[in-house]
């Protein structure tokens, strides 16, 4: 089977389609056969090296996290899936070698969802919406509270709005004030526009501060000052800033969750949860999605089609 690959570090030239054995199941497992698979940025970081530490000792380094397709193999033990169902699913373990940028993946059945959606919107799915709910769960904010997402306009910022509005939060939406409309059609009550003094900005909107803060864009002290004494701020790349006037720091790093997922596909099928998408292109075409990605100003996630 193809799957994408690098062998060295680098820019996009780094990839390469290469034939690869087709991986086989082993206990608690199932294999996909790939309908799509979603490019993030965390892919392009992949590529370049920057999660080397991560991968281990290995011959090469598969990329993709995200994927959609149909279940062509079961492994031992494996229960609830059979061979034929839709399913979506989140690569999360970076020793293997294989991603899910592939004509095949193997992944951990717990970490696969059933899904009646549309593979190519569905492959937008896993990484960036089980990471807004691992989030959101870190913030354990009320009904009610306030929070402000950063990076509201992107794949993972767009999650976090509706899943914020979904919880009963009150939403501030930080991103670029040509997105105003998009971000207050997913759930934001106030709009900030990103160039404004962002601690400024919120406060007059919500005196004192918010109440937590999700830093999908990676601000960190700048978005720290607008949360209130004794508030919390989650990161979702890093340990984030140092926890000021009381402020309570957590980290989130991406774990798979067939179960989340699965509840996160039904919101989906109901229009409750809106799955953005870019462009699509071949498998055999990654570099140039790779190029594109790295271009910026795209308002949702490309998809690798095998």
């Amino acid at each position: 089977m193809r799957a994408v690959i690098v062998r060295e570090f680098g820019g996009p030239e780094a990839l390469e389609i290469a034939e690869v054995p087709s991986p086989e199941p082993g206990p608690g497992q199932v294999r996909i056969r790939v309908t799509a698979a979603a490019l993030n940025p965390v892919d392009e970081q992949t590529r370049a090296g920057a999660l080397a530490g991560l991968h281990g000792p290995l011959p090469h380094v598969g990329i993709g996290w995200d994927v959609a397709g149909v279940i062509d193999g079961i492994g031992e033990g494996v229960t609830g899936f059979s061979p034929g169902d839709p399913v979506i699913g989140l690569r999360d373990r970076l020793t293997e070698p294989l991603g899910s940028h592939a004509e095949q993946v193997v992944l951990d059945a717990s970490a696969v969802a059933p899904s009646t959606l549309d593979p190519v919107e569905g492959a937008t799915l896993p990484l960036n919406a089980l990471t807004a709910v691992q989030a959101l769960d870190a913030l354990d904010l009320r009904t009610g509270q306030t929070v402000l997402v950063t990076g509201a306009a992107g794949g993972l910022g767009g999650y976090l709005v509706e899943l914020a509005t979904l919880r009963g939060l009150r939403v501030a939406a930080l991103a670029g004030g040509g997105d105003e409309e998009l971000v207050r059609g997913l759930g934001a009550e106030f709009f900030v526009p990103r160039g404004e003094n962002l601690a400024a900005a919120v406060r007059r909107r919500l005196p004192g501060g918010v109440d937590g803060v999700v830093d999908a864009a990676v601000l960190g002290t700048e978005a720290l000052d607008a949360v209130r004494n004794e508030g919390t701020f989650v990161s979702v790349l890093g340990d984030g800033p140092r926890g000021l006037r009381g402020i309570t720091v957590r980290s989130v790093w991406i774990r798979a969750d067939g179960r989340a997922l699965t509840a996160l596909a039904r919101l989906a099928a109901l229009g409750r949860l809106t799955q953005r998408v870019a462009g699509t292109y071949p498998l055999a075409e990654a570099e140039k999605a790779h190029r594109r990605l790295r271009e910026g100003g795209l308002r949702g996630r490309l998809v690798l089609v095998p």
